[in-house]
């Protein structure tokens, strides 16, 4: 099978399992993956997650709903003292 047709058969319990995998470095039978079968399991994710949307993604961090600054009539000077 192909990589294409691979990620064209891609359920969301086949991305959940190679998620997994990829987490722990093994098959959920308990072998180790290789190198390889990482770096694919992780190319078949973010392929399958470029389908999903945005929030759906791993990594997602939602925008700030307010600023981190405080407005200009709220500073303080800071006093130091010896």
């Amino acid at each position: 099978m192909e990589f294409k047709q691979l990620l064209e058969t891609l359920t969301p319990a086949i991305y959940e399992a190679f998620k997994r995998a990829i987490e722990i470095g093994k098959w959920p039978d308990g072998r180790r993956l290789s190198d390889e079968q990482r770096e694919l399991c992780m190319q078949a994710v973010i392929a399958y997650e470029m389908r999903q949307p945005e929030t759906q993604r791993t990594g997602y961090v939602p925008p700030k709903n307010s600023a981190c600054e405080l407005p200009d009539d709220d500073e303080k000077p800071l006093v130091w003292h010896s």
